[in-house]
């Protein structure tokens, strides 16, 4: 596990030295998995959007079928 330094207030650290029974530590690591997960998901829902924005729909009476049959009957 990587190691990473953070400064805080000395009055955070005062509030923190309160409640010395709570691992600390890993409710940073909770903290920046749960940013990470928000961030990847506002980044999936970003790519979801443009991609709904790009797609172009058929011209209506559009058949794939018949074009896919062209395609292959020239080769």
């Amino acid at each position: 596990m990587s190691t990473i330094t953070i400064r805080i207030d000395p009055e955070i650290k005062k509030r923190m030295k309160k409640y010395s029974y709570i691992n600390w530590s890993e409710v940073v690591r909770r903290a920046i998995l749960e940013k990470l997960n928000e961030e990847e998901r506002k980044n999936i829902a970003e790519a979801l959007l443009i991609n709904e924005r790009l797609r172009r729909k058929a011209p209506k009476g559009w058949d794939s079928t018949e074009v896919i049959k062209s395609w292959r009957r020239r080769k």
